[in-house]
């Protein structure tokens, strides 16, 4: 039905950048709201940031506030995270996952992306 793959995961060092990229399968899988969320070791899920299916409403986590930008580009079927001014508390694996039509919940997620940010 829907299939996320998430890439851009890596090595940074503190202060530098990263882009992770959600793809997603299905053309009505475009329509929904899309988030990233993270979880480091031994820490619990967190939400970062989410996109409306049209692009144009966006929601961050404070900690992750004027740091991290999401868009998305639905020609391209792929959701992406912009992530600047990383810091090692940043590191953690990142999900992406979806909201379908009618759904209360985020019903589908990708496998997640490592990012880990040196000091």
């Amino acid at each position: 039905q829907v299939q996320l793959v998430e890439s851009g995961g890596g090595l940074v060092q503190a202060g530098g950048s990263l882009r992770l990229s959600c793809e997603a399968s299905g053309r009505t899988s475009l329509w929904y709201r899309t988030a990233w969320f993270r979880q480091a070791p031994e820490n619990e899920r967190e939400f970062v940031a989410s996109i409306s299916g049209s692009g144009s409403v966006t929601f961050y986590a404070d900690s992750v506030k004027g740091r991290f930008t999401i868009s998305r580009d639905s020609a391209k079927s792929t959701v992406y995270l912009q992530m600047n001014s990383l810091k090692p508390e940043d590191t953690a694996v990142y999900y992406c996952a979806v909201k379908p039509q009618g759904y209360t919940n985020y019903a589908y997620w990708g496998q997640g992306t490592q990012v880990t940010v040196s000091s």
